[in-house]
């Protein structure tokens, strides 16, 4: 079996990303809820390529939304799609006005490069 996992990245690749889900969703018979709707079994034959399924029969979409600001993954959230992705898969922050300091990210997210010469 394949699994494919998208990555979604910065403001285009979010708004991408967000199409590319409503047209996959539209193909596989999911409705914005997550919840399948589709005519054929050809449809869920594989549909776990790009959806885990979830309690209540209900289908999450595979994928990581990441982006330095919080204001396109509202957007995509509060898209037409927006509740087939699962909220622990949006990771954000915000940058200060210290180039490279990130002091939203995980701790782990950027790591301190040698200081030295190139």
């Amino acid at each position: 079996m394949r699994e494919i996992v998208l990555t979604q990245t910065g403001q285009c690749g979010n708004q991408i990303g967000a199409k590319f889900w409503e047209v996959i969703s539209d193909e596989h018979g999911i409705d914005p809820a997550g919840t399948y709707h589709g005519d054929s079994d050809l449809q869920l034959e594989r549909i776990n390529v790009y959806y885990n399924e979830a309690s209540g029969g209900r289908y999450v979409a595979r994928a990581v939304l990441v982006d330095l600001e919080p204001g396109t993954m509202d957007s995509v959230r509060s898209g037409p799609f927006g509740q087939i992705f699962r909220p622990d898969n949006f990771i954000f922050g915000e940058l200060s006005r210290e180039v490279g300091e990130v002091p939203h990210a995980p701790p782990n997210l950027f790591l301190e490069q040698e200081k030295g010469p190139l």
